[in-house]
């Protein structure tokens, strides 16, 4: 079986089928028409160049064997100058072109125009070659010379654009199952159809017969849409043979050289659209399989960012966990020692004033009072209690916010709608602390004499929006924001975390910050007036 395998790849049993191939078509010569030519070109292209003496070889012997068979006259002269010089002329051009980096293959319209540019070009060389073996055997016509060459040079090329196609498509490009089921099912819907309406066609006079040979490219165009390059050679194929029958058979009409050029032409530019639409179709899948991998990939970073953000806003909680704790820990031991420490000193008073030290009683209790004042400052920037106390909308609306903004001289507009109590804990926090953060920003740095806070919450799609809206008129950024510290860059980090959008709006002075946090709706009923 190996052995048989071996024999069917190899040069002897390629060379046998060329031969049998080659003359085969031999019926089919006809002027300004030969697939012998195509065969030739397309065999020679895409087999190695060790089996090119086996292939040249075989179709010398085939040649010899037609000739002997029909009678002609075998002599060393007609063999020399007659079947000898055009298949070593088309290999040696053929060879020149395969080490100019000539590709048989048709995956885009470039790819087939540099092929078929090759096969005219391969086309002009054999009649070249035919044109001085003819000077050398017989006299040359001195009429109609040139217009026989140009004939012979059609009929080369178009002998090519018939056979390289089907050729390359079953050495190089095989379909699959799928895609020769689907030629073989157009090829009885569509083409077989056509073939019938172009031999009635035929059949008629002079108008409809030209006619029908322009609708002959209807079909091909059809296929080189549907199946590309593979269908444009096939359809076109089939379609020529079909009306050289019809001429042979039917009409026995003789095809001008006229109509051969429109099957040059028509086939040159099914082949390229045929090439094209594939070239697009890969470049579709290419998007599709670019596009499904994108998908993933921003699946994977959707992920990613949810961690991110997950562990962010576990760092939030953590910190206010650790905030409240703190507060707790002062509250609890410094609050209470600050409160002894005032009590023995009252206790102390009539003491200090009975020994004159009155002064250093008033002045213990202005050190303790400073103390507490300062402690309450640092309670209330590691947890706001009014947070706790009042909930976010007083909290905003009455807390130490318009305390401080007061104090700076600064008027405090508010505008609070919805109920927070659809917000989770750790979103109500950062609301508060953002526009603390804001205000305390504005007294710093803004010289601004208006501060205003809008807040939005509400319902969509299940989940609750929070829209912060905050501005003041002050002197407005620098040119050059700060990336550090706990301003700008802060809050922006703090919204980031938990996954809110934050907006520095250009305004014609101050500053505009607009912020858009989301939420699961909290299922706690705290109370937050």
């Amino acid at each position: 079986m190996r052995l048989k395998l071996s024999f069917l790849k190899s040069a002897p049993f390629a060379a046998l089928a060329y031969g049998v191939l080659w003359g085969l078509l031999w019926p089919t010569t006809q002027p300004d028409w030969t697939l012998q030519f195509g065969l030739r070109f397309g065999v020679l292209l895409l087999s190695p160049l060790r089996y090119w003496p086996w292939l040249i070889g075989a179709e010398l012997f085939a040649a010899l064997s037609i000739e002997y068979w029909y009678g002609y006259t075998l002599d060393w002269r007609s063999f020399v100058f007659g079947d000898l010089p055009q298949p070593v002329m088309v290999a040696l051009c053929l060879g020149l072109l395969r080490r100019a980096n000539l590709r048989a293959s048709m995956r885009d319209p470039e790819e087939v125009s540099r092929l078929l540019l090759s096969a005219g070009f391969t086309g002009v060389v054999a009649t070249a070659t035919d044109a001085v073996t003819m000077a050398a055997m017989h006299e040359l016509p001195s009429t109609g010379l040139l217009e026989g060459l140009g004939n012979e040079i059609l009929g080369y090329y178009v002998g090519s654009l018939l056979l390289v196609p089907p050729l390359l498509m079953l050495w190089r490009a095989r379909p699959s199952k799928q895609e020769m089921s689907e030629l073989l099912m157009d090829g009885l819907l569509v083409m077989l159809p056509a073939l019938i309406i172009l031999l009635i066609l035929t059949e008629q006079a002079a108008p409809q017969r030209e006619f029908a040979r322009i609708l002959s490219l209807a079909p091909v165009l059809f296929f080189a849409f549907r199946h590309g390059w593979r269908g444009a050679g096939l359809a076109m194929l089939v379609s020529s043979l079909g009306m050289a029958l019809v001429d042979r058979v039917f009409t026995h009409v003789v095809p001008t050289a006229s109509s051969h050029m429109f099957l040059a032409v028509a086939g040159t530019g099914a082949l390229m659209l045929g090439s094209a639409t594939d070239a697009l179709r890969r470049s579709s899948a290419r998007m599709a399989e670019q596009n499904v991998y994108l998908a993933a990939v921003n699946r994977r970073l959707d992920h990613l960012a949810r961690q991110l953000r997950d562990a962010a806003r576990g760092n939030l909680q953590a910190e206010e966990n650790q905030r409240r704790h703190m507060a707790a820990e002062l509250h609890d031991e410094l609050g209470q020692n600050l409160t002894a420490i005032q009590t023995h000193v009252k206790l102390a008073q009539n003491r200090l004033k009975q020994a004159g030290m009155e002064d250093i009683s008033a002045s213990i209790n202005g050190i303790l009072a400073h103390m507490r004042r300062a402690l309450h400052r640092v309670m209330d920037d590691l947890r706001p209690a009014v947070l706790d106390e009042f909930g976010l909308m007083r909290a905003l609306d009455e807390g130490p916010i318009r305390d401080l903004l007061a104090t700076a001289g600064m008027a405090y507009y508010t505008e609070l709608h919805g109920d927070p109590r659809m917000l989770e804990e750790d979103i109500r926090t950062a609301i508060y602390r953002l526009a603390q953060e804001s205000a305390t920003n504005a007294v710093k740095h803004a010289q601004a004499t208006e501060f205003r806070l809008r807040l939005r919450i509400g319902e969509r799609t299940g989940l609750a929006l929070a829209l912060v809206d905050i501005r003041d008129n002050g002197v407005g950024l620098p040119e050059r924001v700060p990336r550090g510290g706990r301003g700008l860059q802060g809050m922006r980090d703090r919204v980031t975390s938990l996954g809110g959008l934050f907006r520095l709006r250009p305004d014609s002075q101050g500053v505009h910050l607009r912020i858009l946090l989301r939420s699961n709706i909290s299922k706690r009923e705290s109370s937050d007036l």
